[in-house]
């Protein structure tokens, strides 16, 4: 197991300037380890989370869902704690009202509409106000397709009828585990909004994604798992920072990618460019990304070659933490 890279030179040993610990946190995990047979989900991890938007990203596998479901009382933990507004969510229920989880897999039951499902959330969780199942879909635009069964829904609508469930009770903590699979783009921008506008009433809004450019147009502050420990944490400047700083693989398809290549090699920006035929292009080698994605089309025009695709390799947090931790 790897050591945690954090973001900022400031102390670790000091809670309050660590950046794996928010300012005014809801809710606390403290040296959390969490595993299922020989396998370990979680190991010895110490973070927090508060008011706003934050990031929890890590690879598949990285223990991002456990995590989730620990702090909200889901699953328990074979060491350490887990404190939600100071209470312990696995065993006292009172604080179980204030917390939702929307979780990535399918856990809605058969032959439930829309209404249905948000309706019965509403009831399980004592919820008075008889007109909060229609607001909660119409916050995410499902308020018009609400009488049909969830089954029948595509992988998009059905995670936005989950957002809506959790909604329904007016969380101060939510927890989206994936929630913006299958939405297509307008669905994305929109359920984005949404979220930033929870955060901006003081709520405390944690997204998982294995994606960085996705959370990173919504979170301020992120959290990296890896191999279920702390990989990184702190702002999304800081993170974006130090991936910057690590190789990253870039295809460049064009009219003619040997006389690219050839006016690319000089660059300070590249640090290796090979032929893909399988791509049928360049795959070029960088640290520093920014710097590349500027100067790629000017050196296209000086050269007289026209770029037909520029695609990063390695955008999934997959390829991006895999030299993170060893």
């Amino acid at each position: 197991m790897g050591r945690a890279l954090m973001t900022t030179d400031l102390p670790t040993g000091s809670v309050e300037h660590d950046p794996a610990f928010a300012a005014d946190a809801t809710v606390t995990i403290s040296d959390v380890s969490v595993w299922f047979g020989a396998k370990v989900a979680l190991s010895e991890l110490s973070c927090s989370f508060g008011p706003g938007i934050t990031g929890l990203l890590g690879p598949n596998g990285a223990g991002k869902t456990t995590l989730m479901r620990a702090m909200t009382g889901l699953v328990g933990v074979n060491q350490g704690t887990v404190r939600v507004e100071g209470r312990d969510p696995r065993r006292e229920r009172n604080v179980r009202g204030r917390l939702a989880l929307v979780p990535e897999d399918e856990a809605v039951p058969a032959g439930l509409t829309a209404r249905q499902l948000v309706r019965y959330t509403a009831d399980l969780f004592g919820v008075a106000d008889r007109e909060a199942p229609d607001r909660a879909l119409a916050s995410v635009g499902m308020l018009s397709v609400a009488d049909r069964r969830v089954n029948e829904f595509s992988k998009g609508m059905r995670q936005r009828t989950k957002i809506a469930a959790s909604l329904v009770t007016d969380p101060s903590i939510l927890v989206l585990d994936e929630p913006l699979n299958g939405a297509d783009p307008v669905q994305r921008l929109a359920l984005i909004e949404l979220f930033k506008s929870l955060a901006d009433t003081g709520r405390t809004v944690i997204v998982s994604s294995h994606v960085l450019g996705e959370v990173e147009r919504m979170a301020e502050r992120m959290i990296v798992l890896v191999h279920g420990r702390l990989a990184a944490a702190g702002g999304r400047h800081a993170i974006r920072d130090a991936m910057d700083d690590r190789p990253r693989h870039v295809l460049v398809r064009s009219t003619d990618g040997r006389h690219l290549a050839i006016a690319l090699i000089g660059l300070e920006a590249v640090d290796g460019i090979k032929f893909d035929n399988a791509r049928d292009g360049l795959v070029i080698q960088t640290r520093n990304a920014r710097v590349l994605a500027t100067a790629l089309p000017r050196v296209a025009r000086e050269t007289s070659v026209r770029l037909l695709e520029v695609r990063a390799l390695d955008d999934s947090l997959e390829s991006l933490f895999r030299e993170l931790v060893r």
